[in-house]
C-alpha cells in the first residue's frame, strides 16, 4: 500500500495534466464541430441599401424580395460555409445623396461581412464607390449601364447582360422585317438616366444604319412627373415605332395617353415598365390593354436556366401571384446572390480580398439569367438579351427564334 500511495503522489501531476490536455482536446473537437454545423457562429451579414420610396419604389421592392428569396433559399440549404445568412437592409429613397449614407453606415457602422448593390444604374454608380473605398465586392444585377464601368474601379459586378446592348435582339428582329412591312420612322423618347438613355440611342443608332428615320426623339430629365407634353409630342409624330428610355411610371403614363387618344403604331418596345408584370398591367387596365408591347430583358420565368424553375416555385410560394408576374428585378437580384454564394465556395471564404481575385478570375457562375462571366471592368460578358412580348394575357420569350416561346405579333393590336 505504501508502494502505490508513493506512485500516486509521484505521478499524479502529470496524470492530471494529461488529462485536462485530453478534455481540451475534446472540447476544441466539439466546438470544431458546432463551428462547421453552423451552429455556434455568427451569422454572415449582408448589407443591401433599397429603393422603398421614391421613383424607384417598385423596383426596390422587387429588388429587396429577390436578396430575400435568394436568402431565404441558402439558409434552408446551410448557408454559406455553413453559417447563416442575415440581410441588413436601408431604404435610400431612389436618393443618391442617401444611398451613399447607407452604405457608409452598413460597411462602417453596422460592420457588414458583405454587400449587394441598389437598384438602378443612378444609384449603383455612388454606391460602388463607397464599397470600394473600403475595400469591398459588390454584385448587383441592376446597375448596368455604361458609366458604372468606366469609374475606374474594379469592386463592382453586375450579374445581368450589359444594359446598353439589351434592345439589339429587337432592332434585329425589327430589321429582319420585309421592307413593305417594317416601320418608316420612329419616335424615341427617353429619360437622362445611364440606364435608359445609352440603351436608346444605340438603338437609333442601329435603326438609322438600317433605313429606319427618326421621327421624333425627345430626352428628359429622370425626376420629370407630368408626361403629357411628351407623349402628345410622340403622337403628333405618326411615327410607326415607338422605343420608350422608361421606368414604370413613365411607361405606365405613356399607355394610358396613346390609348386615351387611340395612338395605334406598329410596334412600342419600353426598356422597363412592361417588365414589372403585374405593377405595369394594372395601373394600365390589365394584360390586355398590354398585348403586343415589347421590352428587352434577360430573364423570364419559363427559361430553363440554373434553379430558375426552384425560384419561381419558392416565390409564388412566398409572395402570391403568378409565374408572370415575378419582376425581373427579383430574378436580377437573386442572380447576384448565385453568384455571390459559387464566389464564397471557389474562395472557401468571405474574405472581400479574396472574393474579388475570385470574380477577377475569369470563372463561370450559373445563374437563372444564365450564364455569368466577368470582363476586367465586371460586365457581365457571358450575358444575352432578349426580346420580350405581351400576349394573351402573359408575356413571352419572341426573339430570337432559338429561345422563342412564341412568334412576334405585328403589327400591334389595337388598343381594346
Amino acid at each position: 500500500m505504501v508502494g502505490r500511495h508513493t506512485f500516486w503522489q509521484r505521478n499524479r501531476f502529470p496524470l492530471l495534466a494529461l488529462l485536462m490536455i485530453v478534455l481540451l482536446m475534446c472540447s476544441a473537437c466539439t466546438q470544431n464541430n458546432t463551428a462547421t454545423n453552423g451552429q455556434s457562429q455568427a451569422p454572415i451579414k449582408i448589407g443591401v441599401s433599397v429603393s422603398l420610396s421614391g421613383d424607384f419604389s417598385a423596383d426596390g421592392k422587387a429588388t429587396e424580395q429577390g436578396y430575400q428569396l435568394w436568402a431565404d433559399t441558402v439558409n434552408k440549404n446551410g448557408g454559406l460555409l455553413g453559417r447563416q445568412v442575415k440581410l441588413d437592409f436601408l431604404s435610400d429613397g431612389s436618393n443618391t445623396t442617401q444611398v451613399v449614407t447607407n452604405y457608409q453606415k452598413l460597411i462602417t457602422n453596422n460592420h457588414d461581412d458583405l454587400v449587394f448593390g441598389p437598384y438602378s444604374t443612378l444609384l449603383t454608380k455612388p454606391a460602388s464607390v463607397v464599397a470600394n473605398r473600403y475595400g469591398y465586392a459588390m454584385l448587383e444585377g441592376s446597375g448596368g449601364g455604361p458609366s458604372v464601368f468606366t469609374q475606374g474601379l474594379h469592386n463592382i459586378f453586375d450579374v445581368t447582360a450589359p444594359i446598353v446592348n439589351q434592345m439589339d435582339s429587337f432592332v434585329e428582329y425589327i430589321l429582319s422585317l420585309p421592307a413593305d412591312q417594317r416601320p418608316q420612322a420612329v419616335a424615341y423618347a427617353t429619360e437622362d438616366d445611364p440606364f435608359t438613355q445609352p440603351m436608346i440611342d444605340r438603338a437609333r443608332q442601329l435603326l438609322e444604319q438600317g433605313g429606319v428615320k427618326t421621327a421624333s426623339y425627345q430626352m428628359y430629365p429622370a425626376e420629370t412627373t407630368d408626361f403629357t407634353p411628351i407623349a402628345q409630342k410622340i403622337i403628333a409624330s405618326n411615327a410607326q415605332l415607338v422605343v420608350l428610355g422608361s421606368m414604370l411610371p413613365d411607361a405606365t403614363a405613356y399607355v394610358q395617353a396613346f390609348k386615351q387618344q387611340h395612338f395605334n403604331p406598329k410596334a412600342i418596345v419600353a426598356s422597363a415598365g412592361p417588365d414589372q408584370g403585374a405593377q405595369f398591367t394594372g395601373p394600365i387596365g390589365g394584360a390586355s390593354v398590354a398585348e403586343g408591347i415589347f421590352f428587352p430583358n434577360a430573364w423570364a420565368p419559363g427559361l430553363t436556366t440554373y434553379q430558375n424553375a426552384q425560384m419561381v416555385q419558392d416565390y409564388i410560394a412566398k409572395y402570391g401571384g403568378t409565374a408572370d408576374q415575378i419582376s425581373a428585378d427579383t430574378a436580377e437580384a437573386y442572380a447576384a446572390g448565385q453568384v455571390l454564394a459559387q464566389a464564397v465556395n471557389k474562395a472557401h471564404s468571405i474574405d472581400n480580398k479574396q472574393l474579388l481575385a475570385t470574380l477577377h478570375a475569369g470563372n463561370t457562375f450559373q445563374t437563372l439569367q444564365g450564364d455569368v462571366k466577368f470582363n476586367d471592368v465586371g460586365e457581365n460578358v457571358d450575358g444575352k438579351g432578349f426580346t420580350f412580348q405581351w400576349q394573351g394575357g402573359s408575356v413571352q420569350r419572341v426573339y430570337p427564334a432559338s429561345i422563342a416561346t412564341a412568334k412576334p405579333v405585328y403589327p400591334k393590336p389595337n388598343w381594346p
